[in-house]
C-alpha cells in the first residue's frame, strides 16, 4: 500500500484575509465603476459632436484637421486617460498582478459596452451593430464595425471574471510562456484587422470591408490562450469532501 494512500492531498482552503471583499461585492463595484464611466464618456462624445458639428453617422472621412485643430491630440489624451483609469480600478480592485489583469479586462469590457449602449440611448446611434466606428486613434486610427469590440469586449468580461473567481478561490491559473505568447499573439493580430484601412482612412478615405477572417483567427487564438489558463492541471488535486475534515476515505 502506498504511504500515501488514505492521506487527504487536497490543499489547504485559502483564508479570506479579514475585511477582504468577497468576489460578487467586488465585481459589482468594478461593473457599477464602468457603466458610470461609459456614461460619462459617452455624453462627452456627443457633446463633442454636436460642438463641432459633426453628424454620427458620417464619421468618414474624417473632419479636416484645419477645422478640428488641436482637438485630435486632446482626443488622443482622452483615450490614453481612459486606459489609465481602467487600469487603475483594475488594479485598486485585485491582490496579485493576474488578478489586477482579469479586473481591468472586465472594466474595459463592460465601459466598452456600455459605451455604445448610453450613446444609443442617447442620439439613437450605432443604429445596427453593422455600423463602422472610429475606435481608437493610438498610435494610427482603428476602424471597425461595432459588433467587432463588443464581441472583444464580451470576451474579456467573462474570461475576466473567470480568472478573478478562480484566483480569490485560491484556484491555479496558468499564465505560463505559451499562454502568455498567444494571447499577446492573438490581440496583435486583432489590432492588426482594425488597422488595415489606416493608410486609406488617413488619407480622407473611407472604411472598406472588414477583414473578418483576420479578426476571427486572432480572437481564436487569443481564446485558446485564456481557456488554456484558466483549465484546471491534469495533476491538480482532488479536492476534500465536503463531508469530511479529512477528506475522502481510503481506497479499499
Amino acid at each position: 500500500m502506498s504511504s500515501t494512500e488514505g492521506r487527504n492531498t487536497a490543499p489547504a482552503p485559502q483564508v479570506r484575509p479579514p475585511g477582504a471583499p468577497r468576489f460578487r461585492a467586488v465585481a459589482a463595484v468594478v461593473v457599477a465603476y464602468a457603466v458610470a464611466m461609459a456614461l460619462l464618456e459617452s455624453a462627452v462624445v456627443v457633446y463633442l459632436q454636436r460642438a463641432l458639428g459633426i453628424d454620427p453617422r458620417a464619421l468618414f472621412p474624417l473632419q479636416d484637421p484645419a477645422i478640428t485643430g488641436d482637438l485630435a491630440l486632446i482626443e488622443v489624451g482622452r483615450e490614453a486617460a481612459t486606459l489609465v483609469m481602467l487600469g487603475a480600478v483594475g488594479w485598486l480592485a485585485g491582490r496579485s498582478g493576474l488578478e489586477r489583469l482579469a479586473w481591468t479586462a472586465v472594466a474595459f469590457g463592460i465601459w466598452d459596452i456600455f459605451y455604445y449602449a448610453w450613446l444609443w440611448a442617447f442620439i439613437g446611434w450605432p443604429s445596427s451593430p453593422g455600423t463602422w466606428d472610429l475606435l481608437f486613434l493610438i498610435p494610427v486610427p482603428w476602424t471597425g464595425p461595432v459588433w467587432a469590440p463588443v464581441t472583444i469586449s464580451l470576451a474579456l468580461v467573462g474570461y475576466g471574471l473567470a480568472a478573478a473567481r478562480r484566483i480569490r478561490a485560491g484556484l491555479p491559473v496558468r499564465a505560463g510562456r505559451a499562454q502568455v505568447a498567444v494571447g499577446i499573439a492573438g490581440g496583435l493580430v486583432v489590432v492588426v484587422s482594425f488597422t488595415l484601412d489606416a493608410g486609406r482612412i488617413l488619407a480622407g478615405g473611407v472604411p472598406d470591408a472588414f477583414a473578418w477572417p483576420v479578426f476571427a483567427a486572432g480572437l481564436g487564438l487569443a481564446a485558446w490562450g485564456a481557456a488554456t489558463a484558466l483549465r484546471p492541471p491534469a495533476d491538480a488535486p482532488t479536492p476534500a469532501s465536503a463531508t469530511s475534515p479529512t477528506g475522502p476515505p481510503p481506497a479499499r
